[in-house]
């Protein structure tokens, strides 16, 4: 298979992207060094805001949701807002509060799962340790920095088969006792204090005026780097592209606008949660954004009236050795395009008229859509798309790019899918979201 220059160049800008983003945090500090090289200004939520049609911003919150804007020379209740959405966060196995475990001589570390973690491939992989540590300076003051330990420091040793015999057969895991990382080996009752060993890592990369590790928010996750694979350099495999990748690709395409039209990227943390945080999908950070960017009531409802957020999240594509997962006619291909997502009950946003408007804009782009639909005696994930649509009223679709693997420690795309809806969210960014004018 044959990719673009175009397309290997934005392969290669997502690989890097990944590897530089390992939770949240580091994905939401990673957008933000590339929208601040792109010129768009930053914006504190403590601060007084005012927003002008022409230039470009970006806001935070929790260190792990963004909001990107450029604002358009067209009036926004006449012209609306091309919104893209998608989350930050990606299944794993976050640290405990009180973790340290000591067995047999192993130093090891208490984790909960969080989301709908497949448990099964975390065993045998060489893990690191990444996220946000909250601590006191020697003046009393609490702060906190995002910290990342590149290196292999754990990993989850399977049991041999020798001890279990069914382990082919019938394996189940038992989340609280089979997953603790193993760290190191410790000499005799010797204790073990994971802040002091934190306060120690601050230290030893220059982070000097550390008092007292107060709390944390830490992930393991895979240090395998993400590669292109297959035999013809078919694949992207990577750690989190579920939903990394649809965050990379709503930032490169706001990237890429050309300052006509009002765009907007929302990328929240907590999707795999539910989303019902202060920097979810379910909170209130869109609407606080549309409240101080239009404080008059009536031209928000009538920008919100005219506008689209297209939701990117991934889809599951059609698995060779389990086809009959899903329904015969709707069963998505790796690279042949992105995918348009239907539930009938509301799992998903889309509905015949915002499908219609992304047809036609993949048309314009020359790309071949897709269509997922459940088995009908299966149950349905969801998506931000239904959250944000009841949250703030805009108008949403659901589509994503076609995956194998979904919530593993290890996922697999098609080469030319992420680059084809970037090309799709292109022409929506040009064209009307309304139907009758979407040619305009």
């Amino acid at each position: 298979m044959s990719q673009s220059n175009f397309s290997k160049d934005f392969n290669q800008r997502l690989l890097s992207f990944l590897a530089a983003s390992p939770t949240p945090f580091h994905a939401v500090e990673s957008m933000s060094q590339l929208l601040e090289a792109a010129g768009f200004q930053s914006l504190s939520e403590t601060d007084h805001w005012d927003l002008n049609a022409g230039e470009k911003y970006y806001v935070c919150r929790n260190d792990s949701s963004i909001i990107a804007f450029v604002y358009g020379q067209e009036p926004l209740p006449q012209s609306g807002i091309r919104m893209v959405g998608a989350h930050t966060d990606s299944p794993c196995l976050k640290v405990k509060p009180q973790p340290e475990l000591t067995r047999q001589g192993y130093f090891q570390l208490g984790v909960e799962t969080y989301g709908g973690v497949l448990l099964n491939p975390w065993f045998d992989r060489d893990l690191s340790l990444a996220g946000r540590v909250s601590y006191r300076n020697s003046a009393g003051a609490v702060t906190s920095s995002l910290i990342n330990f590149e290196r292999a420091i754990a990993t989850i040793p399977s049991l041999a088969i020798h001890l279990d015999r069914e382990a082919n057969k019938n394996r189940s895991i038992n989340s609280q006792k089979d997953i603790p990382p193993v760290l190191m080996q410790v000499a005799g009752d010797k204790s073990v204090d994971f802040r002091d060993l934190l306060k120690g890592y601050l230290i030893d990369q220059g982070t000097a005026d550390v008092a007292k590790v107060l709390d944390y928010d830490l992930s393991f996750y895979d240090t395998q780097t993400p590669e292109i694979i297959g035999w013809n350099n078919e694949f992207v495999a990577s750690a989190r592209l579920d939903n990394l990748l649809s965050c990379f690709i709503g930032l490169e395409a706001i990237l890429a606008a050309d300052g006509e039209q009002s765009v907007l990227l929302m990328c929240n943390d907590h999707e795999e949660v539910g989303s019902r945080s202060a920097c979810g999908a379910q909170g209130p950070m869109l609407a606080d954004f549309l409240s101080r960017l239009l404080p008059d009531a009536q031209d928000r409802l009538r920008t919100i009236s005219h506008s689209l957020m297209v939701s990117a999240d991934n889809a599951h594509g059609i698995h060779p050795n389990f086809s009959d997962k899903h329904d015969g006619n709707h069963g998505p291909l790796l690279n042949k395009g992105p995918v348009i997502k239907v539930n009938a009950n509301q799992s998903y946003a889309t509905n015949s008229e915002t499908s219609a408007l992304f047809r036609h804009w993949a048309e314009l782009a020359d790309v071949t859509v897709q269509a997922f639909v459940t088995r009908t005696d299966m149950g349905c994930g969801s998506t931000i798309g239904p959250i944000t649509a009841a949250e703030v009223g805009v108008r949403t679709l659901d589509i994503g790019v076609p995956t194998f693997g979904m919530h593993s420690i290890r996922e697999l795309a098609g080469v030319d899918d992420a680059h084809n809806l970037f090309r799709v969210l292109m022409e929506f960014f040009k064209h009307s979201a309304s139907l009758g004018d979407a040619a305009g």
